[in-house]
């Protein structure tokens, strides 16, 4: 895949303030590079996946993901979360 054929997307869900998960930005080639690093800089994980990026990118930045897309982000989000509980178990903590 070349530089300008990558794609991203940044999702936002607060469960106390949205009723679905809200694309916060999208872009493709420089922007997605840019929103791919603003991510990891921020320690913000990254889940990489071309189909659900191209959906995603497809959407309105600010709007809420349409109910047809809430299985895939459930499943992008169980993979987040289980990544992050398998980091934990294998990094020491500090005292």
């Amino acid at each position: 895949m070349s530089k300008s054929d990558i794609r991203a997307a940044a999702l936002r869900y607060e469960p106390d303030s949205d009723l679905a998960p809200v694309v916060i930005a999208s872009g493709y080639g420089e922007i997605a590079e840019r929103i791919i690093n603003v991510a990891e800089q921020s320690g913000i994980p990254v889940y990489r996946d071309d189909s659900v990026s191209s959906m995603l990118c497809m959407l309105d930045v600010g709007k809420n993901i349409p109910p047809d897309l809430y299985e895939i982000i459930a499943k992008v989000y169980c993979s987040i979360l289980s990544t992050a509980e398998k980091f934990k178990k294998t990094v020491p903590e500090k005292k």
